[in-house]
Formats: C-alpha cells, sequence, structure tokens
C-alpha cells in the first residue's frame, strides 16, 4: 500500500527533480549541431529524472549513446557535471562550459607535406 504525503508538506525523502534550464540546454544543442554539420553526430536524447538530467548523444539513432553529459544534483546542492563516453566517465566538472571543453580538438603539429608550385591564382 502507498503512503499518504500532505500536499502542503514537502516530502523529505523525494530525490530533487533534475531539469536543464534554458540556456544549458541552448549550450548543448548548439555543440550538437556543430557536430551533426560535420557528420559526427546523428541523433540526441534527453532523460529527466531524480537526481540527474542526461543529454545523450548518438552516431546513429539505433547505437547506445557514445557520450553523454550529465547534470547531477545531490540533496538540493549545486549541480556537477559528468561527461562519459560509454561507461566510462571522461570527466566531471563544476560548471557546464568546463564539461564542453571535453569535446574541444585539440592542435598538434603536423609535419609540412611537400606541395610543390602553388596552385594558379592562390595566394600569388
Amino acid at each position: 500500500m502507498g503512503q499518504v504525503v500532505r500536499m502542503e508538506e514537502p516530502h523529505r525523502s523525494a530525490a530533487v527533480a533534475v531539469r536543464f534550464e534554458r540556456s544549458e540546454l541552448s549550450r548543448l544543442l548548439s555543440l550538437y549541431s556543430i557536430r551533426v554539420s560535420r557528420g559526427e553526430w546523428r541523433d540526441y536524447a534527453i532523460d529527466l529524472g531524480s537526481g540527474r538530467a542526461v543529454f545523450s548523444i548518438f552516431r546513429t539513432a539505433l547505437d547506445r549513446p557514445i557520450f553523454t553529459i550529465s547534470k547531477i544534483v545531490r540533496q538540493g546542492r549545486v549541480a556537477c557535471w559528468e561527461v562519459a563516453a560509454g561507461v566510462k566517465t571522461v570527466l566531471r566538472a563544476d560548471t557546464l562550459d568546463e564539461a564542453l571543453a571535453a569535446f574541444d580538438r585539440r592542435l598538434r603539429l603536423v609535419a609540412a607535406l611537400d606541395q610543390g608550385p602553388p596552385l594558379s591564382g592562390a595566394g600569388a
């Protein structure tokens, strides 16, 4: 049998319902749209629940998520962010900006190739 809870009294044992704020969702969808335009990602899902909100990224609609970005709130405290690749946690961060930095491509030095003469009209 269920437990009766008076609506005017907060239920202390209930977990905090976590949602993405509009600005957070905008940042997540912005990153998603950039990666879709590059052909890297194809689909996403949003799961909202008690204690955590998850933005899952898929390569195809039938796969498991290749990345998840989770907003986690415990006992009403300030949210923390977690980025995971499959089941492996890649990064834990205090802000969304720090979490999304995990997706920045790092520049690396590439050896120059012998290219021969410049193409016609190319900066001559």
